[in-house]
């Protein structure tokens, strides 16, 4: 079942907003540890909370994020909070202005960049910091003929078990869930 929470994002300065890498950071902090204020945002992100505070404003001018004032405790508390659960872009949207069409390619190569930076830091972590994850970390790659259907259908698919994932109930086993980077691109390409 797909997450009904998706945003499709459509406007190239939505876009140019959510592509900064610390925007993208604090959007991340906020999927894997839910609302945050800005000092816990800081914290997990090593930036100044001024920092923090800047770029939350602009994601919330985005409506990417937004203020959840039923969490603080009193009125010099912000707390903040992802406005969808998931968000979408396509670079056809993009494709009738110049300017937004060049918003949307940059936005797909920061993009890339994050996702596999997020697999680098693992790669660089010491043996020690490994050891504990042993032979769980995967990569899978394969070279398939497809017509551009059957790729959006396994698209679907591989959405659609990354959703089942995402939305189980975690076990209350007392066993440590760590957040886990999952990330998978098919496109066209020649060996």
């Amino acid at each position: 079942m797909e997450n009904e929470n998706v945003r499709q994002i459509t406007d190239s300065r939505v876009l140019a907003a959510l592509a900064h890498p610390l925007r993208r950071r604090l959007m991340d902090a906020l999927k894997v540890y839910g609302p945050c204020t800005a000092s816990m945002l800081a914290d997990h992100t090593g930036q100044a909370v001024a920092n923090v505070s800047h770029h939350l404003r602009v994601l919330a001018s985005g409506e990417l994020v937004e203020e959840a004032p039923e969490l603080a405790r009193d009125r010099r508390e912000r707390w903040w909070r992802l406005v969808s659960a998931s968000l979408r872009w396509s670079t056809r949207d993009f494709e009738s202005d110049p300017a937004s069409a060049a918003v949307a390619g940059a936005a797909e190569s920061i993009n890339l960049d994050h996702h596999v930076g997020i697999v680098r830091a693992y790669y660089a972590m010491t043996e020690d910091e490994r050891a504990a994850w042993e032979n769980a970390p995967f990569s899978a790659d394969k070279w398939l003929r497809l017509t551009p259907a059957e790729l959006a259908e396994l698209s679907g698919e591989v959405i659609a078990l990354f959703e089942r994932w995402a939305a189980r109930d975690v076990p209350d086993d007392g066993a440590r869930r760590d957040p886990v980077f999952l990330f998978a691109f098919g496109v066209p390409g020649r060996p």
